[in-house]
């Protein structure tokens, strides 16, 4: 008789996943640093993919996730018109589409009010394009579903490195050897009804700023050697969704030379090939067996059949946390029309488009999407977390599979812990929101999972 292990981490479900190429047109406005000194991209390193997974649960709820290798969005206006039009037009609600950023800071400028920059007459163009491929894909993805199962594995990867560093005082943003930084790598494997490998779900957290300042190239940094490595040896796509990476980078970063960026993208695909190379076939789980008596007591552990979960929820709430004291528009537009110096007048413009969506909101309130794919959850969010808040919901629950996302459905500012303000950190004083939002984030975060998990 076979014995039947609880379900865990493992679900039925149809799926499906699409790739496009998305790389902009040559002469895109492309300038994402302060320092760099032009402003299009002089040609492409690798090719931009806009990578769309489907699911569809046994009652037919569906499930859209669309990972794409741009930066993040300056205006939120075109990220809703975005939105707004995938999900009329492709018959979805609300929950049920996640539209994630890799993050990468080598691609096109996706912000309308760029459009009078050098090379920005392409920008909303090209946003009419990205919406359209978008929709096509989930169509096709769609027409086309397979039955299979999603399960989820647990790896690591040094990629990763802090990056607040307090060099004689001053804090820049480079890598910190004194600090160890968030490894985690987690997994997710899309097979076939009869165990075939068909994608793989790549949940990291790492800046893509291999590429910097001096870079001519558009690039989706170290994510496209990853992809390719993948591709090359196991002939599957693979979904980046960029992890809670606010004080995470790669030890090497900030250059121009595509060999660096490629080594990077190489780390973190043979890390991904690495664990799953140790996976248990699908619908089995390395589960103890028995106690053996021997030189020194053994624990026996053995592959056990696994029941796949049937449940695909979805969930969208907000939370309320207080923005800054903030100044403004009228003051920062005249401190931006007065300046000269090129750099100050980036983060000026940067800092106008951030006011100028705020208006006169004293609290924002943060939308969060959570998936439940049985025991394991999904959680989207708009902004760029620090690892302390994937690290705390994921010892929170020890025994599920959790997937955090920054930049999705939108973007907003950093969110770092509260213990950090006061100091001159960019993520802090970059940020539009008060002391104490990162807290306030993640309980209520790991409040809704208790509550999908009491009622499942």
């Amino acid at each position: 008789m076979t014995t039947v292990v609880p379900p865990t981490s493992i679900t039925s479900l149809k799926f499906q996943v699409v790739e496009i190429d998305i790389t902009p047109p040559k002469g895109i406005y492309s300038r994402n640093w302060g320092a760099a000194k032009f402003d299009v991209a002089l040609g492409v390193h690798k090719a931009l993919y806009l990578s769309c997974l489907v699911t569809q649960s046994n009652d037919g709820t569906l499930g859209a996730i669309i990972a794409a290798d741009l930066g993040w969005w300056k205006n939120n206006d075109d990220e809703r018109n975005l939105r707004k039009a995938i999900i009329e037009e492709c018959g979805l609600k609300e929950e049920q589409l996640l539209f994630c950023l890799s993050h990468t800071h080598a691609g096109p400028s996706i912000c309308t009010n760029d459009k009078d920059q050098n090379g920005g007459e392409h920008i909303i163009p090209y946003l009419e394009f990205l919406k359209n491929t978008a929709i096509t894909s989930i169509h096709k993805a769609k027409d086309n579903l397979m039955d299979g199962f999603l399960s989820w594995e647990y790896g690591c990867c040094d990629l990763a490195t802090k990056r607040d560093l307090n060099h004689q005082g001053e804090y820049l943003i480079g890598y910190d050897s004194s600090t160890i930084a968030d490894h985690t790598l987690l997994l997710g494997k899309l097979s076939s009804i009869d165990g075939q490998l068909k994608a793989v779900i790549c949940n990291y957290a790492c800046h893509p700023t291999t590429f910097a300042h001096e870079n001519t190239l558009i690039s989706p940094d170290y994510v496209g050697a990853m992809r390719e490595l993948i591709a090359e040896k196991l002939n599957v796509p693979t979904i980046f969704l960029q992890g809670a990476s606010g004080d995470l980078a790669p030890k090497k970063q900030y250059v121009k030379e595509p060999e660096t960026v490629d080594a990077n993208g190489r780390k973190l695909g043979y890390a991904v090939l690495s664990t799953l190379e140790n996976t248990s076939p699908v619908g089995q789980k390395w589960v103890f067996d028995h106690a053996l008596q021997s030189g020194a007591p053994l624990a026996i552990y053995t592959e056990k059949e696994i029941r796949p979960s049937q449940i695909f929820r979805q969930i969208k709430f907000e939370v309320s946390i207080p923005y800054k004291q903030l100044d403004a528009v009228e003051k920062i537009e005249k401190e931006f029309e007065a300046c000269e110096d090129r750099v100050m007048k980036d983060r000026l413009w940067r800092k106008l488009n951030t006011r100028k969506s705020i208006g006169d909101q004293t609290h924002a309130l943060l939308p969060v999407w959570i998936w439940q794919f049985g025991d394991a959850f999904v959680i989207a969010q708009a902004n760029e977390v620090y690892s302390i808040g994937q690290q705390l919901v994921r010892s929170h629950f020890k025994d599920r599979s959790i997937a955090f996302i920054n930049i999705a459905n939108g973007y907003l500012g950093y969110l770092p812990p509260q213990d950090l303000y006061g100091k001159d950190i960019y993520a802090v004083w970059q940020t539009p929101f008060e002391k104490g939002g990162l807290e306030l984030l993640i309980a209520e975060i790991i409040s809704r999972i208790e509550q999908l998990i009491t009622t499942s």
